[in-house]
Formats: C-alpha cells, structure tokens, sequence
C-alpha cells in the first residue's frame, strides 16, 4: 500500500516538472538565454580537450574580440588565452573553363574546345586530394587561436535560466543526510571542488564528492543528483552493457536532476527554481525529449529512493 502511494506522489511530482519546464521553456528568459548561447561556437573535440587541459573549469569560451562584440564584455587585464586550433583556409591555383559573362556559358575558342584559364581559389581547411594515396587523402591547414573563458572577463552578465544556489534549511538535516550517506551505494565526501562544481560522482572512484560550506538544501539536492548517477550510471566494467550506458550526458544529467527535483518535494524541499533551469539547460532545443523518454526511470528510481530514505529515516530518529 505504502509502495502505491509512493509511486502515485511520485507520478504527480514528475508531472509537475514537466508542466513547470514547459512553461520555463515558453518564457521570454528562457528566449534571451537561448540568444546568447547560439553566440558560443560549438568546439570540436580535440579543441575541446585542448580547453579541459588548459583551464579545466572552463564552462563558456569565445574569442577576445567576439566577448566584446556579441556579450558586450571585456577579456581582464593580465588573463592568459586558452590556445586552440582553428581551421585556416588556404589559396591556390585551379584551371577553370573560362565563362562569358553574359550568358555565363563556356568561352568556345577557335578550335572548338572550350577556353581555359588559371584564377586563385580559397580552399577549405582539409582537401581530399586521393583516395589511393593515404599520405595526401587530407591536407591540413589550421593556426592557433587564442579563447577566453567568461571567468575571464568582466562586463555585461549573461542571461541564466539556473538559479545561483538553492538557500535555506532542512528539516532534521543531519538525520536526513545521514540516511542519504546510507542510501548511496558508494561513499560521500565534503571537499573544495575546483571549477565552481557542486558535487561529482566519480565512476572510476567510486566515490560522491560534494562542495562544503553550501546551504543545507543545495547540499541535499546535490547529494540525491549525485547519487542518482551513482545508482543509474556506474560503469560495469564486468557486466553487460545495457541501454543506460549508451546515455548521453544530456540524457544522465536530465535524469539525475529529476529524480533530485522528485525525491526533495516528496520531502517538502523546495528546489524548483533550480532543477527546472537545470533541465532545461540539459534538454535538446525547446523540449524534453530525454525527459519524456526516461521518466519510467526516474520514476522508478525516485521511489525506490524514497522507499530506502523512508525506512533509514525512521530508525535514525528513533534513536
């Protein structure tokens, strides 16, 4: 009977973040923050590592003048690029036939045969020049680039649609984070993270890290997101692959935040303002399709967890 209701206030819990998530996305803050993300390039993956190995805690990157002209912001004194490779065009010679320029037909010389001439192209950064000679299928042109992370400059804020940090207190809190530690299935750890980051589970640790000094509810939102990952998301290296590990990071972000969402307001823990921007961020376009597709999961997922809380819960106030 328990286990029905549970699964019936998670059912209507999930159905309020889709519908808050949808309104989220048909907001006017949801439209400026999508303006000024379609500004960012979208980098390949070795710049990509170039980034992560440079400044790890990168989050958005742009070129110097780019900041000034589409963010209205200002690179800091004295910060150092993050160098990376861009694609470099290249000019050469390419005989072409020669076009009249009224009819833009083929110039037909005196011996029938149409007239060429020499002109300088621009090629693209790779040509494919052979399919038999390897060493020439690609011809490479790329120069270093310098980029800037946002934390790295200074001006004009840019639009959020995730709230800064949740505020406020919980209930029993030290009781309630202690069934946390004992829900979990690996340890938990109060650290300084580097980068800004709140928490991370690590797979190959096998371990939850999560900021110190945050507010209680931020930490127990933080604790049941990275816990998610942990039940959901662990690498198995002795087990069969299953259709969880062939999730993208949108789809296991989504996933971890809605149960985070689903199992605080099963609790009377309020972090709305927070999961829904969250999701949103995480969500392809403008509309939930890794949400919508993993809501068996999270469903699932949510109510074990509350089952599991309730039941460690209750001994830890008892005593």
């Amino acid at each position: 009977m328990a286990e029905n209701k549970n699964a019936q206030q998670v059912r209507e819990i999930t159905d309020k973040l889709e519908q808050g998530i949808k309104e989220l996305f048909e907001s006017e803050r949801f439209k400026e923050y999508l303006r000024t993300m379609s500004k960012f390039y979208n980098y390949s993956f070795n710049n990509t590592l170039l980034i992560a190995m440079q400044k790890p805690e990168a989050t958005y990157v742009a070129g110097y003048t780019s900041w000034q002209r589409n963010f209205d912001r200002q690179v800091m004194k004295g910060e150092k690029g993050i160098k990376i490779l861009a694609p470099a065009p290249y000019k050469a010679q390419e005989e072409r036939e020669k076009l009249d320029p009224l009819t833009q037909k083929p110039v037909i010389g005196a011996d029938g045969k149409a007239v060429t001439e020499t002109v300088e192209v621009l090629r693209p950064a790779f040509k494919v020049v052979s399919v038999f000679d390897v060493s020439q299928v690609l011809r490479p042109a790329f120069k270093v680039v310098s980029v800037f992370d946002v934390s790295q400059t200074d001006g004009k804020e840019l639009p959020d649609i995730i709230v800064d940090e949740l505020k406020g207190t919980v209930e029993n809190y030290e009781a309630f984070f202690d069934a946390l530690r004992q829900e979990s299935p690996v340890p938990i750890s109060f650290e300084d993270i580097p980068g800004g980051a709140k928490g991370f589970f690590s797979p190959v640790e096998s371990r939850i890290a999560i900021q110190e000094g945050m507010s209680e509810i931020q930490t127990v939102k933080t604790a049941i997101h990275e816990i998610a990952h942990a039940k959901l998301h662990a690498v198995k290296p002795d087990e069969k692959a299953t259709p969880e590990d062939k999730k993208d990071r949108h789809t296991k972000e989504v996933e971890a935040e809605s149960v985070a969402y689903t199992v605080c307001q099963r609790y009377g823990i309020e972090t709305s303002d927070y999961s829904f921007g969250y999701i949103a961020g995480w969500s392809s376009g403008k509309e939930t399709k890794e949400l919508k597709s993993s809501l068996d999961t999270i469903r699932k997922t949510a109510a074990e967890m509350i089952e599991g809380i309730d039941a460690k819960l209750k001994v830890l106030l008892a005593e």
